[in-house]
């Protein structure tokens, strides 16, 4: 295994038989190998920082009934939120004020949370906090909005593909949802100019090797600036509830994957494999990460955007738990870094 591993790093990709190898035959020493061979990758790029973003869960209302989403539209068991205008810069200037530079807008497809809402609430921001970064998580746009926002002072949109073969998108969604309109819109995204961010759930329902195989190969291709790889974990009120989640090392395995394909991209330490295990940040750090993406939601409105059972969102995974991240990240060699951290387009 070492030398696909070692191939990866030199030439950054590999025929689809050695991914299919390395996916297939990584043990725990493998595992600890590519773990560290990304590690150095990402410190050689980004030293020992790892940059913070305030995430603002902007609402758990959602058209969609994605059958793994515990805010999907069919659950009535949820109870819903929104937060106004106000509130969210609300959110801001606390998070500006502990130190954050970013602020991650995040939330389901809210038909409430109009185009034009929205686009005056970026303006907002970027009109108050002119030296940070704005990103956006709220899915699937006509182009004519993503540019909308763009120009409204939104410099970076996340958008999980979840998996780029159709079939399995069909099993993960009902059948008004497309997996090639998911394609269109991240592509439309990187042909604006945003910092593009997409990835994949790990051992989701279904998901087999040569469907990862095809995600990292359709990945390669789109070099997207921010690839988020986490979990797949089960919610009580959904479809999947009985399904057994994603694993740790899968996880890990993947992410170092991609650092390796990808050593500039900026690849954070999920919540979800912060909830799959205690140390899940840290062992995201280690195996290559260098993004973490703490909680600046009014904390009354935490527990109600709950995509999965128990998702962590106290401690070192909230904004008021600086200190705490801060301590767990030196514990292992890391500091906080209060930069915007943008993609940076120079390969060593």
């Amino acid at each position: 295994m070492k030398q696909w591993i070692d191939k990866l790093r030199k030439e950054r990709t590999l025929r689809q038989e050695e991914f299919r190898q390395l996916l297939t035959g990584c043990d725990a020493e493998t595992l600890r190998y590519i773990n560290r061979q990304a590690r150095e990758v990402s410190l050689l790029h980004f030293g020992n920082k790892i940059y913070i973003r305030g995430l603002i869960e902007v609402s758990n209302c959602c058209r969609n009934n994605c059958y793994y989403c515990g805010i999907r539209k069919g659950n009535p068991a949820i109870e819903r939120y929104r937060l106004t205008g106000e509130s969210i810069l609300d959110c801001c200037k606390q998070g500006y004020d502990l130190g954050f530079r970013t602020f991650v807008l995040q939330g389901g497809e809210d038909p409430a949370l109009t185009d034009d809402r929205i686009e005056k609430t970026v303006s907002a921001i970027r009109r108050n906090y002119p030296d940070c970064a704005i990103t956006l998580s709220l899915g699937e746009k006509p182009r004519d909005v993503y540019e909308r926002f763009f120009r409204a002072g939104a410099n970076r949109y996340l958008l999980r593909h979840e998996t780029h073969n159709e079939q399995h998108y069909q099993r993960l969604h009902p059948a008004e949802m497309s997996g090639k309109r998911r394609l269109q819109c991240l592509q439309d995204l990187k042909d604006i100019g945003y910092q593009t961010g997409t990835g994949i759930m790990v051992g989701s329902p279904g998901q087999t090797v040569e469907h990862i195989i095809e995600d990292i190969l359709f990945i390669e291709r789109l070099r997207p600036e921010m690839i988020g790889i986490g979990p797949f974990l089960p919610h009580y009120d959904t479809p999947f509830a009985e399904y057994p989640g994603g694993t740790v090392e899968q996880t890990l395995l993947l992410l170092s994957i991609f650092r390796l394909m990808h050593p500039s991209a900026l690849i954070p330490a999920t919540t979800a494999l912060a909830t799959l295990t205690p140390d899940g940040r840290e062992r995201g750090i280690l195996a290559g990460a260098n993004v973490v993406m703490p909680n600046l939601s009014p904390r009354e409105e935490r527990k109600k955007y709950e995509l999965y059972n128990d998702k962590a969102s106290l401690g070192a995974e909230s904004a008021e738990g600086l200190a705490v991240l801060q301590k767990q990240l030196n514990a292992i060699g890391y500091e906080i870094s209060t930069e915007r951290g943008d993609f940076n387009t120079i390969e060593l």
